[in-house]
């Protein structure tokens, strides 16, 4: 079971797509934005203490992208 409320994805389909999903749809969204978010706060932590801090920031986050591309052009 996701921590992110199944009802916060509902009410983003419905946002930005004026469509609605199914409980079990919006549970399989929660868990992979969540898996996602977790990859992402763990490489932003580990950005951040290389370079000497406890606190994680905006660039931190960010830096996540450029990882990405690092890897594949390197």
């Amino acid at each position: 079971m996701a921590n992110i409320p199944k009802s916060s994805i509902k009410a983003l389909i419905k946002k930005y797509f004026q469509a609605s999903i199914t409980e079990d749809g919006a549970n399989e969204m929660a868990l992979l934005l969540e898996r996602k978010a977790n990859e992402i706060a763990g490489f932003a932590v580990k950005n951040a203490k290389k370079k000497g801090r406890v606190k994680v920031t905006k660039e931190d986050i960010s830096q996540y992208l450029m990882h990405g591309f690092d890897e594949k052009s390197g």
